[in-house]
């Protein structure tokens, strides 16, 4: 096919599938969702092969956790697909509509407080499977973090979740030790030794985990584990950081019907090409707050 011959309504359509058009020519990048950035082997070689098959034989690592796949000729998009079919795999991920969760390795991960790759696929399935016929005013993004060293930035995202581990202390057997273990494993500076008993600074602690555990005389020996949800975060042309609700959630269920609750409440209060943090400043966190879990 010559250069430049795709027309404009056929570009869009295909852009809509996960296509994107290679600037300058009639080539286009296939956008292969990973889910929340987890593949088998198999499907690692199955993009590869449609890499060099269909396209340049190169696959290009997008921010958001997916696959991207440049050089396809326009004529053999319909082809490719059904190729990487083969092992469940599939393009899309564009419009204003739920894009692919992205998550950490907070499974596996020494710091992770929570399945991060379970709960992200929950997510994927609920949300972006299942809600792909709901048009929103602008694009919503998810993000799952395992812990509070941020590494995904949840609260750059319209919703993120984060990780939390509420640590439970128990002050009588506490010696008031002058080389406290906890006080030393705080990487927050939150606990502290404070009248012969440890203390915890709830305005600094950031729910790690750290300490549990770290006392000789068992202080901090369990800590109930939970999920920070941030509203509102967005990273690009104009950055927005996000806010978190005023509730630690120990439900992961809760913690779905909340998302639930933003996505729908964006759709049914977000004026056409805003994102959601534009919604929030608009109508006012706390009135957004009051809605997703009052």
């Amino acid at each position: 096919m010559s250069a430049l011959t795709v027309s404009k309504e056929d570009e869009k359509r295909v852009k809509g599938m996960g296509f994107l058009n290679n600037r300058g020519t009639d080539l286009f990048s296939a956008r292969v969702l990973t889910v929340n950035g987890k593949v088998t082997a198999a499907q690692q070689r199955c993009m590869a092969d449609a890499a060099e098959k269909f396209g340049n034989g190169e696959l290009l690592y997008t921010t958001r956790l997916s696959v991207e796949i440049p050089g396809i000729p326009y004529e053999n998009i319909d082809e490719f697909r059904e190729f990487i079919a083969k092992e469940n795999l599939i393009t899309g991920g564009t419009g204003a509509k739920v894009r692919p969760v992205v998550s950490c390795k907070g499974t596996t991960c020494q710091y992770g407080l929570l399945d991060s790759y379970a709960i992200s696929e929950e997510i994927y399935k609920r949300f972006y499977d299942g809600y792909r016929d709901v048009a929103l005013p602008h694009k919503f993004k998810i993000a799952v973090g395992g812990c509070p060293n941020n590494c995904v930035k949840p609260n750059l995202n319209d919703v993120g979740i984060i990780g939390q581990r509420i640590p439970k202390v128990d002050t009588d057997i506490c010696k008031g030790c002058k080389k406290c273990a906890i006080e030393a494993a705080c990487p927050n500076k939150a606990a502290k030794v404070v009248d012969g008993k440890i203390t915890i600074d709830e305005a600094q602690c950031r729910h790690c985990g750290r300490c549990v555990g770290k006392c000789p005389f068992h202080t901090i020996e369990d800590g109930t584990y939970g999920y920070k949800i941030y509203i509102g975060g967005r990273w690009g042309k104009k950055v927005s950081k996000g806010r978190a609700l005023g509730k630690i959630f120990t439900s992961r269920e809760e913690t779905l019907d909340v998302i639930e609750k933003a996505i729908l409440f964006f759709r049914d209060h977000g004026n056409k090409g805003e994102r959601f943090a534009e919604t929030i400043e608009r109508i006012g966190f706390e009135n957004v707050e009051k809605e997703l879990i009052g």
